[in-house]
């Protein structure tokens, strides 16, 4: 990790993924794939969770570790919600051809089939989905942020549109929080293996003393970082969260795991 003059922390350089990273590892792996998104590969099993692999529409300080054009199979793409940086509908589009299928809540469904013809199947929260071995289950997220402007009162924003993913798969558990405000239910889950930890220190997502708290709700859970070191954009809070902070405020710290974008962590 290191600081960049700007003051932001920056991610460690890029891991160029390949065609072997999508294979069967016989095992289970996780991938931060910048920003907000993962990818996970569970016996050969490739799920993309919020994956932004072109056109970020904010200037970057990593590069992407793979183009969607050298992807070469995917079995689901999930998207957590709307927002720009975790929707992209450039890289959906262009994943189309190697992506079986696209899963999401019912209105960012509707805005694949309106924005990018894709049949994206949507779904409420706590709903179930089965990818080969691996089990989806959709976990609650408080991200409507849209409701505080009132640029944005032009429809109701529900919480359901927002939602954070807990995968199965049949050598751990791994949950996907997704952007959101810390909310009860989350500290009383199934205690998951694997966290993909957002911790921004923003109004709108977790916080950092929140971050703190959910961590050590789950102390013996991995966290993977992700939603930090990725965007040139120093004076907004959701993209700079400093790792350090997390290493000198959560139990075991140890656990804490960090990734440059395209690295492998494979779940033991």
């Amino acid at each position: 990790m290191k600081m960049n003059e700007k003051g932001q922390m920056v991610a460690p350089a890029t891991c160029k993924m390949t065609a072997n990273d999508f294979k069967n590892n016989n095992g289970t792996s996780v991938y931060w794939l910048g920003g907000g998104g993962a990818m996970v590969n569970s016996h050969g099993t490739i799920i993309m969770i919020d994956p932004v692999l072109e056109e970020f529409d904010m200037p970057l300080l990593i590069d992407i570790p793979i183009l969607p054009q050298e992807v070469p199979k995917v079995d689901v793409v999930l998207i957590s919600h709307s927002d720009n940086d975790h929707y992209s509908r450039a890289t959906c589009k262009d994943l189309k051809s190697v992506c079986n299928e696209y899963h999401t809540t019912l209105y960012v469904a509707s805005l694949m089939k309106e924005e990018c013809d894709i049949d994206g199947i949507g779904h409420d929260i706590s709903e179930h989905i089965q990818v080969k071995d691996v089990d989806i289950e959709l976990t609650p997220a408080d991200h409507a942020w849209q409701r505080l402007y009132e640029s944005y009162n032009y429809r109701e924003w529900e919480d359901r549109e927002c939602c954070g993913f807990y995968l199965r798969t049949s050598d751990a558990t791994i949950w996907y929080v997704g952007d959101s405000k810390l909310m009860e239910c989350q500290l009383h889950m199934d205690p998951p293996d694997v966290i993909l930890f957002d911790f921004s220190d923003n109004f709108v997502h977790i916080g950092l003393k929140n971050a703190y708290k959910l961590a050590n709700t789950y102390p013996n859970a991995k966290l993977v970082l992700i939603h930090w070191g990725t965007v040139d954009a120093p004076d907004e809070k959701a993209f700079n969260g400093n790792p350090q902070n997390i290493f000198d405020n959560v139990v075991n710290p140890e656990r804490v795991i960090v990734l440059a974008p395209g690295q492998e962590y494979r779940i033991k």
